[in-house]
């Protein structure tokens, strides 16, 4: 799906660093990014996305399509990439609905079956006319994932999107999210401090410390390394 190397200058938790790596993603993969705090996980989203832009380097599709490349000074728009991407913030439009903020991503109002099938994904049809202001963080979150889904992605980026869930429901949108990924295998790279969660939805992790790609291998191995606490 995805071949990425890249470089760009970034403020972590340390100070001023590089974030410098390269790897590839193959279609329908499910792969965790892992690291410590301002290792540069969420800048890597964002990169991908196109909300940002590297200094150098290249992203491209395996098909290849070139959504990034800074020699020919190539930088596809956001909308072009069509990658989903589920903020830890929510990010929700304010001043429109539940069903609303469904019916934006997908498009138009042709979708309506769509935007039903993932408002009962996310339990919260009976909530569709409500406002992002009167639901709970846990349920702007659940929002924000379906919203990311109603655009029918290529990609799916993932900044940590159950963490402000109470831990039975987030339990139950890990397995909404497996059930989904099996059905409809999107390729999603997930930032996430949670071993469990880890565990029980990837194949991969890529683990970043201070900008640098350290490790790239299997949840079990990853976890494993010698000397190694969970974040």
């Amino acid at each position: 799906m995805l071949n990425l190397a890249i470089k760009k200058m970034m403020r972590g938790a340390e100070g001023d660093m590089v974030l410098e790596c390269a790897f590839s993603l193959q279609k329908g993969e499910f792969v965790t990014l892992y690291g410590r705090s301002g290792a540069g996980k969420t800048t890597l989203l964002r990169l991908i996305a196109g909300l940002s832009d590297p200094e150098q380097g290249t992203i491209r599709t395996l098909e290849g399509e070139i959504w990034f490349d800074s020699d020919n000074k190539i930088s596809l728009p956001p909308q072009a990439r069509r990658a989903g991407l589920v903020f830890q913030d929510y990010a929700l439009f304010p001043t429109m609905t539940i069903r609303q903020n469904l019916e934006f991503a997908a498009g138009n109002r042709s979708h309506s079956e769509r935007v039903d099938e993932l408002l009962d994904w996310i339990q919260l049809r009976e909530w569709s006319k409500r406002y992002p202001h009167q639901l709970s963080g846990g349920q702007k979150q659940r929002v924000a994932l379906a919203r990311a889904l109603a655009a029918q992605p290529r990609m799916l980026l993932l900044d940590e999107p159950l963490s402000a869930l109470d831990r039975e429901m987030r339990y139950h949108l890990q397995d909404k999210i497996a059930e989904l990924h099996d059905r409809f295998p999107i390729t999603t790279l997930l930032v996430s401090h949670d071993p469990a969660e880890i565990r029980r939805l990837s194949s991969r992790v890529l683990w970043l410390d201070k900008g640098r790609l350290i490790g790239d291998d299997t949840p079990d191995n990853i976890l494993k390394t010698e000397n190694r606490r969970p974040l």
